[in-house]
C-alpha cells in the first residue's frame, strides 16, 4: 500500500503498557532483537473493528516467545484488550494489525537472558487487495532459491523475524523477474509455501496442500481446511513433489494478507483459478465477516 513510511505516520502505538504516538515508538540501534533477530511477531487482521481469530494468534506470539526462550510480560488477555482498545481508538474498522515482542538492549551477544523484554501493537487502514474479479485472474509466483531448512535447524513454529530473512530474498528475487511473490522448496526438495503465505492445490475435485513439518501451520490455513471439509472437498496434506504441479489443475495461497488468492502460474507450471478457488475465497469472506458481525452483536 502507498502511503508515508511507518515512522511518520500519525496515529498511537501500544508500548510495554502504554499508547504513545506512532512517532515515539522507538529502540536503542543496539537492541538485541535488531541484532540477533530475538522477536516474534503477528500478522491479525480486523474485519469491522474486530480481529479475526484474535485469540488464536495471541497465543501463536506467546507460544513463539517461549520457543525463542522468553516470556513476553503480559497475558493474553492483556494483549488482547490492548489491541481491541487500539482500533477503538484509532476508529479502525478494515485493519492490519502487527504486534511485536522483542529482547531489548541491556546486553549485546549472543547469550542475553536478562535482557528486557518489550512488546509493541501497532495498526493501520488495510483493505483487501484485489476485488473479487481481480483475484480470480490469478497471481504469477516463481521457484525460489532458497529452500526452508531442516526443522532440525530451526525452531519453525514460531513466528520469528529470523526466519524470515530468505523469504524477503525469495520476494525481491521474484518481484525483479515480474512475479507477484515465490514459492519455496523445503530442504528436501518438496513444495513446501510461498514467502508469507500457504499453498493449495486442486485436482480432480480434492484439495492437495504441503504437511507443516517445517513451516508454519497457517491460522487461514486452518480456517480454510475447515471451510473446504464443510463443504465436502476432501483436503490431503502430504508431501508434493515439484513436477506433480503438471497435473494440478488449481492453485491458491492463504494468508492473513492474502486471504485466499487463486494463482494462474507457479514457475513453468499453469493453473487456471476455478470452481474450487473461487468458493473458497467466497466461503472465507463470509467467514471472517459473520465473526465480526457476531463480535459486535455481542458488545
Amino acid at each position: 500500500m502507498a502511503g508515508p513510511a511507518f515512522d511518520q505516520m500519525n496515529g498511537e502505538i501500544w508500548f510495554d503498557g502504554k499508547f504513545i504516538p506512532f512517532a515515539d515508538a522507538k529502540i536503542h540501534v543496539l537492541t538485541h532483537g535488531l541484532h540477533y533477530a530475538s522477536a516474534v511477531f503477528e500478522g491479525e487482521r480486523a474485519y469491522s473493528g474486530h480481529v479475526f481469530k484474535l485469540e488464536a494468534h495471541t497465543e501463536r506470539l506467546i507460544n513463539s516467545a517461549r520457543i525463542l526462550d522468553f516470556e513476553i510480560p503480559f497475558t493474553a488477555d492483556e494483549i488482547n484488550a490492548a489491541t481491541n482498545e487500539l482500533l477503538k481508538r484509532e476508529k479502525l474498522t478494515e485493519a492490519y494489525v502487527r504486534p511485536i515482542a522483542w529482547r531489548g538492549s541491556e546486553a549485546l551477544g549472543v547469550s542475553a537472558q536478562q535482557n528486557k523484554i518489550h512488546i509493541a501493537i501497532a495498526v493501520w487502514e488495510w483493505p483487501s487487495y484485489f476485488k473479487p474479479e481481480e483475484k480470480l485472474k490469478g497471481i504469477r509466483l516463481d521457484i525460489a532459491e532458497y529452500r526452508r531448512p531442516d526443522p532440525r535447524t530451526i525452531p519453525c513454529k514460531a513466528k520469528a523475524a529470523g526466519l524470515y530473512m530468505i523469504c524477503t530474498l525469495s520476494k525481491h528475487a521474484a518481484e525483479h523477474k515480474g512475479y507477484a511473490d515465490a514459492v519455496m522448496l523445503d530442504w528436501e526438495g518438496n513444495v513446501a509455501e510461498a514467502t508469507g503465505a500457504n499453498i493449495f492445490f486442486v485436482k480432480d475435485g480434492a484439495v492437495h496442500t504441503p504437511t507443516p513439518h517445517c513451516f508454519l501451520d497457517g491460522i487461514t490455513r486452518r480456517t480454510v481446511i475447515g471451510l473446504a471439509r464443510a463443504r465436502g472437498i476432501e483436503v490431503i496434506e502430504r508431501a508434493i513433489a515439484p513436477e506433480e504441479l503438471e497435473g494440478f489443475e488449481e492453485c491458491f495461497l492463504t494468508g492473513t494478507a492474502a486471504e485466499v488468492t487463486p494463482v494462474s502460474e507457479v514457475g513453468p507450471y499453469h493453473f487456471k483459478p476455478g470452481r474450487i478457488s473461487e468458493q473458497l475465497m467466497h466461503d472465507y469472506e463470509a467467514c471472517v465477516r459473520a465473526a465480526g458481525a457476531a463480535a459486535i452483536a455481542a458488545e
